[in-house]
C-alpha cells in the first residue's frame, strides 16, 4: 500500500471560507469535491493543488478559496461527506430485525451494504489514507474508527453476544480493522477474484463472532 510522502509542518485551515446556503452555491462546492475525487485517482495526493483543482473546475483560484482555502480543507469535506454516507449505512443496521436473522445474513448484508460505500467514493484509498497520514484530516479517521466499532458494539450485542462491553467493543475492533482493509482491497478487484473476497471475508466474521455467541 502507498504511503503519502508529504505531510504538512504547520496545521493548515481546514475550514470551508462559507457554508454554501442557496442551491447554485451548494452545487459548485459539490462539484468541487467530485472534481478532486477525480483527480486523486489521476494525479495522487501528493501533486493535488488548488491550481489543478480550479482549472479541472473550470474556475478561478479565487474562485476556489470562496468555498475552500486549501486543498486539506477538500479533503476534509469529501471526508466528511464519505462519514455522512457510513453513518446512514450504520443506521440502516439498527433497524433491522437482527434478533431474528441468522448469523450469516447479518454479516452479509452488512457487508455487502457497507462496501458500497466503498466502491461509491472516489480515490477512497487515498482519502483513507490521507486521514491517516496528515495531521489536518486525522481527526476524521478517529471519528470514523470510533464510530463504526460503536454502533458495531451494539449490533453485536443485539446479535446475541452477551459478554462485557469491553470484550464486544475489541470483537468490534477486529471487525472493522478486517473489513476496512479488505474493502480498500477489494475496491481494486473485479469479477471472480472480488466474488472470492466477498465470500471469504463473509466466512472470516462469521468464524469470528459464531464462538461468542450466546455464551
Amino acid at each position: 500500500m502507498a504511503v503519502l510522502k508529504k505531510v504538512p509542518k504547520k496545521s493548515a485551515d481546514i475550514s470551508p471560507r462559507s457554508m454554501p446556503v442557496q442551491g447554485r452555491s451548494r452545487k459548485r462546492a459539490q462539484q468541487i469535491l467530485d472534481v478532486t475525487g477525480q483527480l486523486l485517482e489521476r494525479v495522487g495526493f501528493d501533486d493535488l493543488n488548488t491550481v489543478v483543482i480550479a482549472k479541472e473546475v473550470g474556475i478561478s483560484v479565487g474562485a476556489l478559496y470562496h468555498y475552500f482555502p486549501n486543498k486539506y480543507a477538500i479533503m476534509h469535506a469529501m471526508g466528511m461527506r464519505w462519514l455522512d454516507e457510513i453513518e446512514k449505512v450504520l443506521s440502516e443496521y439498527h433497524s433491522w430485525d437482527i434478533e431474528n436473522m441468522p448469523l450469516q445474513d447479518v454479516v452479509s448484508q452488512m457487508i455487502n451494504l457497507n462496501f458500497k460505500v466503498y466502491k461509491k467514493q472516489k480515490a477512497i484509498l487515498t482519502l483513507v489514507q490521507a486521514m491517516f497520514s496528515v495531521p489536518e484530516l486525522r481527526e476524521l479517521d478517529r471519528q470514523h474508527d470510533d464510530m463504526v466499532i460503536s454502533a458495531i458494539a451494539q449490533i453485536f450485542k443485539r446479535l446475541g453476544i452477551n459478554k462485557q462491553l469491553k470484550e464486544r467493543v475489541r470483537l468490534a475492533e477486529l471487525y472493522h480493522e478486517l473489513t476496512h482493509a479488505l474493502f480498500l482491497v477489494m475496491n481494486c478487484t473485479k469479477g471472480e477474484p472480488l466474488k472470492r473476497s466477498e465470500h471469504d471475508l463473509n466466512v472470516m466474521v462469521c468464524s469470528l463472532l459464531r464462538p461468542y455467541l450466546k455464551s
